[in-house]
C-alpha cells in the first residue's frame, strides 16, 4: 500500500529514511542479533544508543553543559505535575500563562502543589492569539513561569518570551526541533516526543543543574528530576525503543542541515499553507496573524457540514487525519519537521479542488 500523507497533531508522521533505518534494524541492531525492544537496558550496546541520542540532541539544540537532558516516561501530562513537585521549592507558587487545553491541564496540576497564578489567559477568544504579556504581571514571589510554547490544538505560537526575569518553564511538545531556542532562557524545557522527536513513549526534559539539585529528597524516586539525573534516566527500564528511534530522528535532523535549516523550510511550508488559506474565498484560519503555529495550521469553511465533507475527501485522497481536535471543530494541518513539502502542496491542491466544487 502507498504511504499517505499524515497530518496527525500526534502520534505524527516519522521521516522515511528513520523508518526505513528502524526497518533494516528490526530482526538484528548491528551486530546484537537482536531488536532494541529486546536488548537489555544495561549492555553496552543500548547505552551507546541513549549515550548518541542525548549528544546528537545536545548538539541540535546547543544546550549548555550546566543542563541535564533526560528521558523520561509519562509523557508531557506527567510533567504538569513533576515540574510543581520538584521547582515549588521556595514560594509554593508558580505564574501560568493560559493559552489552551494543556496549558490548563498544567495549570490543574499544579494547584495540587501549591499556588497557580494565572497573569494572562486568551480563552475568552477561545484561545486564538497569545496574551500581551508586561512585567508587572510576574510578581517576584514565585518560584517560576510557565508557558506552552506552541498550542498544538488551536495552532498559535509564542513568538516573544515573557518579560518575567524568573525561571522559565515552557512546554515544548509540539514546538521542540522547530526553530532554533536559546535553552539559556528556560530552566526546563519538556516535551512529548510524539509530535517532532519520535514515538510516543519517552518525554524529553532538558533541566538547569541547580533545578535539578533544589528539589526536596522527599520525592518519590521517580517523579524526582535529581534521582533521575543521578541514574542518567535509567532509575527504571527506560521506554528503549522508543529512544532509540528519537535518536535516528536526531540523525536526520543533522543530516538534513540541523534546526536552523529545518526552520526555513517549516517556514515555507507554513507561508505557502497561510498564504492559500488567506487568499481562499471558502477556509479561514482563526488565529491572529502575529501568532499563528507554524507546527499545526487550523482552518474552517464556515460550514460544518462541509469541514465534514473535506475531512471525509481528503482521506480518500490520501491526505490524513485532518480533521481538527473535537473541541473546535474545523480542520487542523500538523506540519512537523518530518511533513515533506510535498504533503502541503498535495494538500494545498486538494483544498483547491474543493473549494472550486464547494463555492
Amino acid at each position: 500500500m502507498e504511504r499517505v500523507y499524515n497530518f496527525s497533531a500526534g502520534p505524527a508522521c516519522l521521516p522515511l529514511p528513520v523508518l526505513e533505518q528502524a526497518q533494516k534494524d528490526f530482526i538484528s541492531f548491528g551486530e546484537s542479533g537482536m531488536n532494541v525492544m529486546e536488548m537489555s537496558h544495561r549492555s553496552k550496546e543500548y547505552q551507546a544508543i541513549i549515550d548518541e541520542a542525548e549528544a546528537d540532541l545536545r548538539d541540535l539544540m546547543h544546550i549548555p553543559d550546566n543542563y541535564k537532558v533526560l528521558f523520561l516516561q509519562g509523557g508531557a501530562s506527567m510533567q504538569f505535575y513533576m515540574v510543581p513537585l520538584n521547582l515549588m521549592t521556595k514560594y509554593k507558587k508558580a505564574h501560568f500563562v493560559s493559552t489552551g487545553a494543556w496549558a490548563k491541564k498544567a495549570i490543574a496540576e499544579a494547584k495540587k502543589v501549591g499556588t497557580a497564578n494565572v497573569v494572562a489567559s486568551s480563552e475568552d477568544k477561545t484561545f486564538s492569539y497569545i496574551p500581551k504579556l508586561e512585567a508587572p504581571m510576574f510578581t517576584t514571589d514565585a518560584d517560576y513561569v510557565h508557558i506552552t510554547s506552541n498550542n498544538t490544538i488551536y495552532g498559535t505560537r509564542y513568538t516573544k518570551l515573557p518579560p518575567s526575569g524568573l525561571t522559565l518553564v515552557s512546554d515544548m511538545s509540539s514546538f521542540i526541533l522547530s526553530e532554533a531556542v536559546n535553552v539559556a532562557d528556560y530552566g526546563i524545557i519538556y516535551a512529548g516526543a510524539q509530535k517532532n522527536i519520535g514515538p510516543a513513549g519517552v518525554t524529553v526534559v532538558i533541566a538547569r543543574d541547580d533545578l535539578v539539585q533544589s528539589a526536596s529528597d522527599d520525592l518519590p524516586h521517580m517523579l524526582s528530576y535529581k534521582v533521575q539525573a543521578e541514574n542518567s534516566s535509567m532509575f527504571n527500564t527506560p521506554p528503549t525503543y522508543a529512544v532509540y528511534i528519537a535518536g535516528l530522528v536526531f540523525k536526520w535532523l543533522k543530516k538534513q542541515g540541523g534546526i536552523s535549516q529545518m526552520q526555513k523550510l517549516n517556514e515555507e511550508k507554513a507561508g505557502m499553507l497561510y498564504d492559500f488559506i488567506d487568499n481562499s474565498q471558502l477556509y479561514s484560519n482563526p488565529v491572529n496573524v502575529a501568532d499563528r503555529s507554524m507546527m499545526n495550521v487550523t482552518f474552517v469553511t464556515g460550514d460544518p457540514d462541509k469541514d465534514a465533507a473535506f475531512v471525509a475527501g481528503s482521506k480518500k485522497a490520501g491526505l490524513t487525519n485532518l480533521k481538527g481536535h473535537r473541541s473546535v471543530g474545523g480542520m487542523r494541518a500538523s506540519i512537523y519537521n518530518a511533513m515533506p513539502e510535498a504533503g502541503v502542496r498535495a494538500l494545498i491542491a486538494f483544498m483547491q479542488k474543493f473549494e472550486t466544487e464547494n463555492r
